[in-house]
């Protein structure tokens, strides 16, 4: 073989290749490995310009992948106070008084419904804090936000209206508008004119934001969007001076309505990439969320709500798929709801075994036994993040677990319970819902928190290899990536602990000492 341009040893390698599953170093070159062997093979492998790291007895594993985050729009999305410490109606206001004005804006994200101690979530609470500014403040699912009056009065905003997908405005009994706003068409009439970031501090801090991911071990992630169809020029021009800390694979969103020509040209995006970005698959919303009322139920929650899909007509949803199925676009569906997971399910069913490993579910939030063994049986994958449960509690007294009712409650995130059944699972963050560190998702994997905190759970290869090996099966990118074997791409983290027997909390607070994206070393010893 030629000489490598670098070699890692050192190491205990986690290669998860069968073949080989352990090893003690790695020799890259080109972006690929060439090798994996022994301190003894090193001299072999090593030429004039070959750069040799040495691990000092840290664990090698494939490179992390997030397999589900948003680091584009979420920049948008995080902009201004981050809310998520409030933790009642109090302490919201005594932030909002004190909070930053963007443009005369007050913006705020992260904001936990269980804030509201039960009570509606109403601009009322508000206003007094806020000495006439418009404020936007986005909950924490991402799916919904509070407006104040004046930033309703700037978006013509006086009462309900109807739209093409499942969203709302919500209003009291006397039809005013709360400031409560429901899923994505309703958010977007105010957050079109909240303040946004400039091109150039949207390039500073996607590239800021990257490099913090890289030094949590992250080598890649799958972006559940295209935020508003800007991103592939966005990151070229990010290309033209830089390399990308990370390599992201995006999913456009098909909304509902979508007619053909639509989903020709979601269709022909699919050719669009760059050095380190390509989009590769397509985005849907079969619901919403359990706290927003927009989650779709087998049975209504406790308030009446979620017994309707985000799609209108969800057969429409299921045609969508398989325009897109026949073309070999792969798939990825938010589906929260029982009902939303079971459709989703149906629809890949009507396709045929051509379209196993190409279709995904998100989040799956709760299941019923009844479906788990479909996941496989199917080959539908299930991409879940343990973070998320962080927002609920073990007594079911928040607004999570309080509107499906003790027994969904139960059926809480259920990552082993799918791996058991034979299922593919893959585990990521959905920044900005959840922290990006890819350690935390690893540690939350171990000992999930609130409803879903007396289930069971993953052990820790389980949990790597939903970061790694199952990752690349979610992208349909396991005969490139997800293992450490040579020919594959060379995507490697390297921890001060094992992931694989560590316990939570060590691993949540480990040192990354490496990692590497496509033979590039993005964090750590150069």
């Amino acid at each position: 073989m030629p000489a490598a341009d670098t070699v890692l040893t050192g190491a205990r390698v986690r290669t998860l290749d069968p073949a080989r599953p352990e090893a003690g170093a790695v020799a890259i070159a080109d972006g690929h490995i060439v090798a994996v062997g022994h301190e003894r093979d090193v001299r072999d492998w090593r030429g004039p310009g070959t750069r040799v790291v040495d691990l000092a007895g840290a664990t090698l594993t494939p490179g992390l992948t997030d397999a589900h985050s948003h680091p584009v729009w979420g920049i948008e999305m995080a902009t201004g106070t981050d809310l998520s410490a409030v933790r009642d109606l109090d302490g919201l206001r005594a932030v909002l008084r004190t909070a930053e004005r963007t443009g005369g804006w007050v913006l705020g994200h992260g904001l936990d419904h269980n804030a509201f101690g039960g009570r509606p979530v109403d601009r009322t609470a508000i206003e007094d804090a806020l000495a006439g500014a418009p404020a936007f403040l986005r909950l924490y699912d991402g799916h919904s936000a509070l407006a104040s009056g004046p930033a309703l009065a700037a978006a013509g905003i006086t009462g309900p209206r109807t739209f093409p997908q499942r969203s709302e405005i919500v209003c009291d009994g006397d039809g005013r508008p709360t400031g409560h706003l429901v899923e994505h068409a309703a958010m977007a009439l105010v957050a079109a004119l909240a303040p946004k970031p400039t091109p150039a501090e949207r390039r500073a801090r996607l590239l800021a934001l990257l490099a913090d991911m890289a030094a949590t071990g992250l080598t890649g992630a799958h972006v559940m969007d295209l935020g508003d169809g800007d991103v592939p020029a966005l990151l070229a021009g990010l290309e033209y001076e830089h390399d990308l800390p990370l390599r992201l694979r995006l999913a456009p969103w098909c909304m509902p309505g979508a007619d053909d020509d639509e989903l020709a040209a979601l269709i022909a995006l699919q050719s669009t990439a760059g050095r380190h970005w390509r989009i590769g698959g397509v985005k849907f919303f079969m619901d919403g969320t359990v706290e927003g009322g927009t989650a779709w139920l087998e049975h209504a929650d406790c308030h009446g709500q979620g017994t309707e899909a985000f799609w209108p007509d969800p057969r429409a949803y299921s045609r969508a798929v398989r325009i897109l199925d026949a073309a070999g676009v792969r798939t990825a569906t938010h589906a929260i709801g029982d009902a939303a997971v079971r459709h989703v399910l149906d629809t890949v069913e009507g396709l045929g075994p051509r379209a196993r490993m190409r279709h995904r579910i998100e989040h799956i939030e709760t299941v019923s036994d009844d479906q788990l063994g479909r996941f496989a049986q199917l080959g539908v994958i299930a991409s879940m993040q343990p973070p998320h449960t962080a927002y609920t509690r073990a007594d079911h007294t928040d607004e999570w677990s309080k509107r499906l009712g003790d027994e969904r409650a139960g059926r809480a995130w259920r990552c082993r319970d799918l791996r058991d059944a034979g299922a593919v699972l893959a585990l990521g963050s959905d920044w900005p819902i959840a922290h990006h560190d890819a350690r935390q998702v690893l540690a939350t994997a171990l000992r999930p928190r609130g409803a879903a905190s007396g289930g069971r759970v993953l052990t820790g290869l389980m949990a790597l290899e939903g970061m790694t090996s199952h990752a690349a099966l979610a992208a349909g990118e396991e005969a490139v990536a997800g293992r450490i074997a040579p020919g594959l791409r060379a995507d490697l983290t390297a921890f001060t602990v094992d992931p694989v027997t560590a316990g939570p909390d060590e691993l949540a607070g480990a040192p990354v000492r490496l990692t590497v994206s496509g033979g590039r070393i993005t964090h750590g010893e150069g």
